[in-house]
């Protein structure tokens, strides 16, 4: 399907995973591929592998919180109004950094990517962060090493150490 989407605020699916919210704003599915994008909620101390994704160009737009991200050798500090786009194939990591939760729009293109946190994560029960009612991590981390190869996601190494936070921006 390629036609016009629209969402208000608290509209759209909600999705729980890695100890995170995403809320869709448009689906691979909804934009015929072009385009998926949501907005995500992550609480300080949420750290991501460093993984390398084939098929999608990803970006992100910090709304709140700061995020130490690795793209390549380099790390970089990002801060509310920090955007970061990342071409298909580079290594990259990141880590929630500070004591907020940090919200940002998460863009992928072409747009696939985004069903993944769907297929691993649960059906959000509200729009936060999820508590213990959230898939345990040992269940979720099964899923992401089952699932993940099929979007072309590849963990190449372990996530940005907490004590990181070097800048080289």
């Amino acid at each position: 399907m390629d036609s016009l989407v629209i969402r208000n605020a608290g509209e759209g699916p909600a999705t729980w995973a890695m100890g995170s919210l995403f809320e869709r704003l448009v689906s691979g599915e909804e934009s015929g591929g072009a385009l998926g994008i949501s907005l995500v909620t992550q609480p300080p101390g949420i750290a991501t592998p460093l993984h390398v994704h084939t098929h999608e160009a990803e970006a992100f737009y910090l709304l709140d919180g700061t995020i130490t991200y690795q793209a390549g050798e380099a790390c970089h500090e990002l801060s509310a109004g920090s955007f970061i786009y990342l071409p298909a194939g580079i290594p990259h990591a990141f880590r929630v950094t500070g004591t907020v939760p940090v919200r940002f729009l998460g863009l992928t293109v072409p747009g696939g990517l985004m069903a993944l946190y769907d297929e691993v994560g649960v059906p959000a029960r509200e729009r936060r962060l999820p508590g213990p009612d959230a898939t345990p991590a040992e269940e979720e981390i099964h899923r992401w090493n089952e699932i993940a190869p099929r979007y072309g996601l590849r963990v190449v190494g372990p996530p940005i150490p907490d004590s990181s936070a070097v800048s080289s921006s």
